[in-house]
């Protein structure tokens, strides 16, 4: 007998282990570009690795989620937050036999398309580009793994399955795209359902984390959000004499654990409730499944909108935000007005992909130091001698 487990075995053992409405990769729609099946990977976990091996993926890395890189080295960025929610996506996969390896494919893509600076490049990207089109993160993570990654002969991107890219797309469909978009449906699987879930539940959680950290948000201040108040008075009750900084911690991870605890519970009664037999019938149902109990849901909705209030619009990170729209959008006007000072590989695109996309997605990859670095060095040499 051979001590070699191949992707049969593993397709096999999906189908065995996974629940009727899960998706099984051996059922995958398939590739855009079809391939060879890989000896010793699902198609599902090929994707995964296809992700984490992508320039994309590794620039993550210099990429804000709330705090700039130079902030400082223990705040989260792009890539520590998709780690983050990509765990906690193999947690409520393992725990409903969902399909773990589509999920966490899922998460691991879904912040590829992010500008430098998170929301603020966002926003001054959309800006400049609204009379073409517009951009959003969500079209452009399906952008990177679809037409900007370059690795393969035979095709632009990474040819990733149709399930990977359904649920990267998210919301809206309204754009041009050189590669034909996942068809849609009324619902998206149950992978990518609780992909999105697990997006908000990982940022909520260590963006208070990185809040508290940071100052910005004050003991007082938190003490005034009904949901954290009980949190920390029973940590604080469970803990006994403890330092400040271990009773916050404590505190976010029961946060981390009773959302994640809620969701599988209540989207299991609802699974249960609805006998699922297969993944179709998930699409075609008329609301998604993988959502929180209705009290958790307010106590969540509550705890984000203080968030939105005191962090997200705090007026120092409402300072750097602005910095960084105006650099974001500085380097969008000097690169139009003068494409010579883009490197030959963008311009070369213009035909194809159109010259205010082309500059986008050259923008859009850049990291918070690289996108400061190029905006001194283009000021500069504008700069009369």
């Amino acid at each position: 007998m051979s001590a070699i487990r191949t992707r049969e075995h593993f397709e096999k053992e999906e189908c065995e282990r996974l629940a009727p409405f899960a998706l099984r990769s051996v059922e995958s729609r398939g590739r855009v570009v079809p391939e060879p099946e890989h000896p010793y990977r699902t198609a599902y976990q090929r994707d995964r690795d296809r992700i984490v091996h992508s320039r994309a993926f590794r620039r993550l890395e210099y990429k804000t989620q709330v705090f700039i890189y130079h902030e400082g080295d223990h705040y989260r960025n792009r890539l520590t937050h998709t780690l983050e929610g990509a765990q906690v996506a193999r947690t409520i996969s393992r725990a409903l036999r969902l399909n773990e390896d589509l999920a966490e494919a899922i998460v691991l893509a879904h912040d590829l398309g992010h500008t430098p600076f998170g929301h603020a490049g966002e926003r001054a990207l959309n800006r400049v580009m609204r009379e073409v089109g517009g951009f959003d993160h969500n079209r452009q993570s399906l952008r990177a793994v679809d037409l900007l990654e370059e690795r393969y002969p035979g095709f632009r991107g990474l040819n990733l399955t149709y399930e990977t890219r359904e649920g990267i797309v998210k919301h809206g469909r309204s754009w041009e795209h050189a590669v034909p978009l996942p068809p849609e449906t009324r619902q998206p699987g149950l992978e990518a359902q609780l992909a999105d879930v697990s997006d908000e539940i990982a940022y909520t959680s260590h963006d208070l984390d990185d809040g508290l950290r940071s100052g910005l948000l004050g003991m007082e201040q938190l003490d005034t959000e009904p949901y954290w108040r009980a949190l920390r008075a029973d940590a604080r009750r469970r803990l006994g004499p403890v330092s400040d900084s271990v009773l916050n911690a404590q505190t976010v991870l029961a946060l981390l654990n009773q959302l994640v605890t809620d969701l599988v519970e209540a989207t299991a009664e609802r699974l249960t409730a609805a006998g699922l037999r297969s993944a179709e019938e998930v699409r075609n149902a008329r609301r998604r499944f993988v959502r929180f109990s209705k009290e958790m849901e307010r106590r969540f909705l509550h705890l984000k909108r203080f968030l939105r209030k005191n962090l997200y619009h705090h007026p120092e990170v409402t300072r750097m935000s602005r910095e960084a729209e105006r650099v974001v959008a500085d380097l969008y006007r000097i690169y139009s007005e003068d494409p010579a000072r883009l490197p030959p590989q963008v311009p070369d695109r213009f035909d194809t992909d159109g010259r205010a996309r082309a500059i986008a997605d050259y923008i859009a990859g850049m990291t918070d130091r690289f996108a400061l670095a190029e905006h001194r060095r283009l000021r500069d040499s504008d700069a009369p001698a």
